[in-house]
């Protein structure tokens, strides 16, 4: 599938459209200003990673982080992870990380909460949500905010994207275009200049409640999603919770009392352990400073990063494994992803960099702010690519945005195996890479022949190999000191290196050139059809006549 990315390179005068992402723990919302770059609106709490949360009490509305904190004294009333609730039947959502909140309730087969006695839909708590993220972005830009791009996760339904623009219309928000959340998060390191390079990427997103991946090949400056995963299994929360039973078992080893069994103390060390978390991903100790966490007991301790990363290696095991999962979906071996996304406020982990580094070899680059300075906050990578996403069909009027988004434009078949010009010493040069949305026109010149005469120009698909070697080590000299061999932890096992092989596999079609001059360059031009038609015109360049002819290629949808 392939998304469409419509760019304008006039730039906007006043932010007419704000890129909304609205995710199961937080939300964030930004603009593209006057001068092209991009802004992420805090509110009046200063959070630009806003919680996705409500809370009543009496008569009065909390939302973002104040809503959050009503979860110690006021959780029953108190709503959170309500975002993959949208558009589905109760007897089909998943309340488990409701467990600590206000808990879903079944209204005519729909997903409600009972908030002080009211039965309440999650489609008007999301149209609240909603409507305080978009008064925050209308504060800040001075001017009313009535149209959106928004994005969804992969895996979300045809239905479940038209509740969510019935639930905005309700707020008189106009949302323009959906995009997925990996393509949005993909968009801002992609788009960086005005030709993209073409790669594919592995996106990461690791929310709190889920995580989800997706590979992604960009060719031309087109994204086509390969593949897609998830699950619900792991996630922050994961995470959370092993900072809990931690904290839980220290006190209990200190004051004999388990804080587990008081639910106010264990909504305490739920805030507590994001709290650490945040700030072991910056550095390498933090303080856990919890005040009357249980029987009047106050807590106070540090821990480092190694510690926590001792504590979770079984998760971090599981992210690390459920990328393996997306790639072998894709079809793709490892070595052909040219870089690992990582997105979501979990990811922001140094630990979970390091380990993909490893997994994926360093002809891999993972993209995070632990591995480069230039990198953006995973937590705000997605509302960055739907701001940009806003400003490129803000020129657009409605009937161009709807074209754009008809399936024959954003579903789009893609080649299953690369295609090429086959040299006569069998050496294939690429030419259409595997992987690359159609249509596609691609145009190649390659040396001609050294004497006047005929030219074959052979066209063929390409397998991919994936060719391993092995690297003897050297014999260990007389001079080796054994002690330095027990503290390097040296492997007797020789070095395997795996590189990928391009080789001919089907030839598709033979052109010959007639006549043509020694030391002249022949052009190829190939182009693919959305029909999977192929034609193909080869001619020396300078010469005002082609060689043509039709035929098909190999496509996957």
């Amino acid at each position: 599938m392939t998304e469409d990315i419509s760019r304008t390179e006039t730039p906007l005068e006043m932010p007419s459209i704000v890129g909304i992402s609205f995710g199961n723990k937080t939300s964030s919302v930004a603009v593209v200003s006057r001068d092209g770059s991009i802004e992420l609106i805090a509110n009046q709490d200063g959070d630009r990673f806003i919680p996705s949360a409500l809370s009543y009490l009496n008569d009065d509305e909390y939302h973002g982080s104040q809503a959050l904190s009503q979860l110690v004294r006021n959780a029953n009333n108190t709503v959170v992870n309500f975002r993959d609730f949208i558009g589905k039947e109760y007897a089909k959502i998943d309340p488990t990380h409701s467990a600590r909140s206000a808990h879903p309730v079944e209204s005519d087969s729909k997903v409600s909460y009972q908030i002080n006695g009211e039965t309440v839909s999650v489609d008007t708590i999301s149209a609240r949500h909603l409507t305080r993220i978009r008064d925050l972005a209308a504060d800040y830009l001075g001017v009313p905010v009535t149209k959106a791009v928004v994005a969804v996760p992969s895996d979300f339904t045809d239905v479940q994207i038209q509740a969510l623009h019935e639930i905005a219309k309700t707020i008189g928000l106009d949302i323009l275009q959906t995009i997925k959340e990996p393509v949005a998060a993909l968009i801002p390191y992609t788009f960086q200049s005005v030709h993209p390079s073409d790669k594919i990427s592995l996106v990461l997103d690791i929310g709190a409640s889920r995580t989800d991946g997706a590979v992604i090949a960009v060719r031309g400056g087109l994204m086509c999603i390969l593949a897609t995963a998830h699950s619900y299994d792991f996630g922050g929360s994961s995470l959370d919770d092993i900072l809990v039973d931690f904290i839980a078992k220290e006190f209990e080893k200190k004051y004999k009392v388990d804080p587990k069994s008081e639910p106010r103390a264990v909504a305490k060390m739920y805030a507590e352990a994001e709290n650490v978390k945040r700030a072991l991903s910056a550095s390498k100790t933090a303080t856990i400073s919890i005040e009357s966490l249980a029987s009047g007991y106050d807590f106070h301790m540090s821990i480092n990063r190694l510690k926590f990363e001792l504590l979770a290696r079984k998760v971090f095991e599981l992210f690390t494994s459920f990328a393996d999962e997306v790639v072998a979906k894709s079809g793709l071996d490892s070595l052909q992803i040219s870089e690992i996304v990582l997105a979501g406020g979990t990811s922001n982990i140094p630990k979970i960099s390091t380990l993909l580094s490893a997994k994926f070899g360093e002809l891999t680059t993972v993209v995070s702010p632990s591995t480069s300075i230039k990198a953006f906050n995973t937590s705000e990578l997605i509302a960055r690519g739907c701001a940009m996403q806003a400003s490129w069909i803000s020129a657009l009027d409605a009937d161009d945005i709807q074209e754009i988004m008809q399936p024959s434009v954003t579903v789009a078949a893609h080649t299953s195996k690369a295609i090429g010009v086959q040299l006569p010493d069998n050496e294939l040069v690429v030419v259409v890479e595997q992987t690359t949305a159609v249509p596609i026109r691609k145009t190649v010149v390659l040396p001609g022949p050294a004497d006047d005469g005929s030219v074959l120009v052979s066209i063929a698909e390409a397998d991919t190999e994936i060719v391993s070697r092995k690297i003897e080590k050297p014999a260990p000299s007389e001079n080796d000191d054994d002690d330095d061999d027990l503290d390097g932890f040296e492997d007797d096992e020789d070095e395997e290196i795996r590189e990928i092989k391009v080789k001919s596999a089907a030839s598709i079609a033979d052109i010959v050139l007639e006549d043509v001059k020694g030391g002249s360059k022949i052009e190829i031009v190939i182009n693919i059809t959305s029909k999977l038609g192929m034609s193909i015109a080869a001619r020396p360049v300078g010469s005002s006549s082609a060689v043509r002819l039709e035929t098909e290629c190999s496509l996957s949808q």
